[in-house]
């Protein structure tokens, strides 16, 4: 059973303004967090927020990280059900080192649509989890199965709670709180994170889920070569593997940190959060449950991710 964690010291609570004890929304029934989090392919989800899951995996909640396509054309050169296949293995690769869940749907890569089908197949996945948290892609981004994420998602919220949608899986008695994981996009406005996390402690676990997705991190995926998949170091020591992109990854999420500095000093306190180096960010969505900022927090691992001072 669950129980909220005392705070390491009274110095911490005026040194993190904001730092509200993990899981307080549920800890009080012992039940642990649902989360769920939609990416458009399999590495999406994984890429944007395997820090945070992981940490709240490690916490006792339960997460599952879900690909709405199969990303069966989502490399250079070789595609269908092999492909398929391959990244979906790599996904639950990935997952089991994080702590969490994964599941592929059965929808073909570049050719997801905003349709009442596909609405319904995502209502569905929510209830089913009983989610308390959904995380997707904003609906502005790059790839049309990045935006129809976001809109599928965005149009799931609120009809997950309404009975006669979807009327073979339960309704949510609540509607969960959704979430944007982050982008780089300035139109029609820019991402703006309401919750930003050190993944420090979580890093390393972080860089070997990655180094998992194979097709993807480290053969580059549709933009990859034959001369990119040739530099690859081989599977065994796995260490080879997450050294080669270590240099990448770090530069990803230090930036992130960076990017969004105020906003760790504002959540963790100045001391703490300049030292962070490395960030995962979060904007919430008005469709979903519209929490306090302070209740927000509560949901999101952030006394389990303070970094540890050095030594």
């Amino acid at each position: 059973m669950l129980k909220a964690r005392r705070l390491a010291s009274p110095l911490l609570l005026l040194l993190c303004p904001l730092l509200i004890v993990p899981s307080a929304l549920t800890a009080a029934e012992g039940e642990p967090l649902r989360i769920i989090c939609f990416g458009a392919h399999p590495d999406d989800a994984e890429y944007k927020n395997g820090g945070t899951a992981a940490l709240w995996a490690e916490q006792g909640h339960k997460v599952k990280l879900v690909s709405v396509t199969n990303g069966d054309i989502g490399h250079f050169e070789m595609a269908g059900g092999p492909l398929a296949q391959r990244r979906a293995a790599e996904a639950k690769a990935a997952a089991k080192i994080l702590g969490v869940e994964s599941e592929v749907l059965d929808i073909h890569d570049g050719e997801l649509l905003p349709t009442l089908e596909n609405r319904k197949k995502i209502v569905k996945v929510i209830r089913e989890w009983k989610a308390d948290v959904v995380i997707s892609h904003r609906p502005w981004d790059y790839h049309p199965d990045h935006r129809y994420v976001g809109v599928l998602v965005q149009d799931a919220a609120f009809m997950v709670t309404v009975p006669f949608f979807c009327p073979d899986i339960p309704r949510l008695k609540k509607n969960p709180v959704f979430m944007y994981s982050s982008d780089g996009f300035q139109k029609p406005y820019p991402f703006r994170p309401d919750v930003v996390v050190a993944v420090d402690n979580v890093f390393e676990k972080k860089l070997k889920a990655v180094a998992q997705l194979v097709s993807q991190s480290l053969e580059g995926g549709a933009g990859g070569s034959p001369e990119r998949a040739a530099k690859v170091p081989p599977a065994n020591p796995p260490e080879l593997r997450v050294e080669h992109i270590r240099p990448s990854w770090s530069r990803r999420q230090s930036n992130e940190a960076n990017k969004y500095r105020t906003d760790l000093i504002n959540i963790y306190g100045e001391e703490v959060g300049k030292r962070i180096k490395y960030a995962e960010s979060f904007e919430l969505c008005e469709y979903g449950s519209r929490p306090s900022k302070k209740t927000l927090l509560k949901l999101f691992p952030i006394e389990a991710s303070i970094p540890k001072a050095e030594q």
